[in-house]
């Protein structure tokens, strides 16, 4: 019988990246959890940057389409659209600070 799942990543669909859900304080966890945990969030992590760049490219594409756009109600839409985007790329660069600030802490 295998041993429920203490922690996993994953998939944010909003986001576009697998995010840790955590059973237990990070305490409880063990050392070599804790490692494991954050190398598997460090491979995460560092794709984070090209998330960010493909939803730029899509905030782009949008604010080109709402410029041209005569339709006022869709103009709008895609204003909307357009901040939402942007609210992914503002938690997508929370979450790229995460291991940043934990590390931080670690060397103070």
């Amino acid at each position: 019988m295998s041993s429920p799942l203490r922690y996993q990543f994953i998939l944010d669909e909003r986001l576009g990246i697998r995010l840790p859900v955590l059973h237990l304080e990070w305490e409880d966890y063990s050392t070599v959890e804790r490692a494991d945990m954050l190398l598997e969030w460090e491979e995460i992590r560092a794709t984070i940057p090209d998330q960010i760049h493909r939803v730029e490219k899509v905030i782009i594409e949008k604010t080109k389409q709402m410029s041209e756009e005569e339709n006022f109600v869709r103009s709008c839409e895609l204003n909307s659209e357009i901040h939402e985007l942007a609210s992914v790329i503002n938690d997508l660069n929370i979450w790229f600070r995460v291991q940043q600030d934990h590390d931080t802490k670690i060397h103070q």
